[in-house]
């Protein structure tokens, strides 16, 4: 923890002001003299925004700084998986090395948290939490790690991914993880089961990949909804993707949402550009919370993604129509406190007393910086500059 002097900056695109930052703790906002050997630097009119949010990202999986990986496979999810699985050691993805360089480039573009769904299965078992937790104590002080323990291959149709599930959770993942019930395990009431009782045993929250459309994801979503209510864990599960609130059924969707927000459940969207997706504006009119995150990112399953959470809202924004400066307002929102909400995040914002992560944003107003996604002129984390001009202090292995 270190304190700074932030001169000259506009939070949240309002009134020119200073941050006055101790111990790593926003301490005062207004006009400031540096303290005695108090670190300075000078914002020049820049927005300041509280740090950006990953809320939906795989850490292990992007091949960003290898050598291209040629993708001629089917985009199919059951084959995309298992080649993954199958293949990922012999491409070379080594999931300490990966991860690092996924989570410094989202450090360098002004992410300050990250939540990541990591791969668990028989055939690597810890070894790729391994990693990822190698990278989140190696980054300490420059970004925040929450790990998801991910089945990615299913849970019924994998025998023993339970198990390991278990001991993942003993070990020190957060959250706990699942994938289509029907479309992946073909068992919802099995795979269901043995997740909502892991997650009572660990006292843990769940978040589950619902890739699932139409009829078949509002049936798993109702099925998610029985157990909440009898387990009591509202507000505690979250709905990755939830491709079924994208359907052409306005009342159908309506019905959903009615649930999801009196149960509390959280909706991470990535704005899928091939898929249908949840409405944002309309999940925000029901109070819900929301948050987003860039998923995979140059990967072998597929070549898009950038790790940076602005180009992430341009293209949720894009996904979802949006065009007035209030609607992109509620762009940045879901990137940075809308994940801060998702995850539970304590002392998030600009506010006296909340933790001094943040980011600095180019351009005249919010909506203007959501649109241009210029290089971030500096990010703080704790109190200490973590990057500067798109680029992290620490360099990316």
């Amino acid at each position: 923890m270190t304190n700074l002097l932030l001169r000259n900056v506009r939070p949240y695109g309002g009134t020119n002001s200073d941050l006055l930052i101790r111990d790593g703790r926003i301490a005062g906002i207004g006009r400031f003299e540096a303290e005695p050997g108090m670190a300075a630097e000078d914002g020049n009119g820049a927005i300041a925004v509280p740090g950006l949010i990953d809320a939906h990202t795989h850490l292990d999986k992007t091949t960003w700084g290898m050598p291209w990986h040629e993708n001629n496979r089917r985009a199919v999810l059951r084959e995309r998986i298992d080649f993954e699985r199958e293949n990922r050691t012999a491409i070379g993805i080594d999931p300490h090395r990966q991860s690092m360089r996924h989570a410094i480039g989202l450090a360098a573009h002004g992410a300050t948290h990250i939540r990541s769904h990591v791969d668990i299965d028989p055939v690597h078992r810890l070894a790729i939490v391994d990693g990822v937790m190698e990278t989140r104590e190696k980054l300490k002080g420059i970004i925040d790690i929450e790990i998801v323990a991910f089945p990615q291959s299913g849970v019924m149709v994998m025998p023993g991914t339970l198990e390991l599930l278990d001991e993942a959770l003993s070990q020190g993942c957060e959250v706990l993880g699942g994938i289509d019930p029907c479309g992946i395990d073909r068992d919802p009431k099995g795979q269901l089961d043995a997740i909502f009782a892991l997650a009572l045993k660990h006292q843990c929250p769940i978040d589950i990949h619902l890739h699932e459309t139409g009829d078949l994801g509002a049936f798993t979503m109702e099925l998610m909804f029985e157990r909440i209510r009898a387990n009591g864990m509202q507000g505690k599960v979250a709905i990755s993707h939830a491709f079924a609130l994208g359907m052409n059924d306005y009342l159908r969707v309506g019905q959903l949402i009615e649930q999801i927000a009196e149960l509390d459940v959280a909706i991470l969207t990535t704005g899928a550009p091939s898929a249908t997706v949840p409405s944002i504006m309309r999940l925000k009119q029901a109070g819900i919370r929301v948050g987003a995150g860039c998923d995979g990112i140059r990967d072998t399953w597929g070549p898009w993604g950038q790790p940076d959470m602005l180009d992430r809202a341009k293209i949720v924004g894009m996904k979802n129509g949006l065009r007035s400066d209030i609607e992109l307002e509620h762009v940045l929102h879901i990137v940075s406190q809308g994940g801060a909400d998702v995850m539970r995040l304590e002392g998030y914002g600009l506010a006296e007393g909340c933790k001094a992560d943040l980011t600095l944003l180019t351009g005249e107003t919010i909506a203007h910086a959501v649109v241009d996604v210029a290089p971030r002129p500096l990010v703080v984390k704790g109190g200490r500059v973590t990057a500067r001009n798109g680029h992290a202090v620490v360099e990316m292995p």
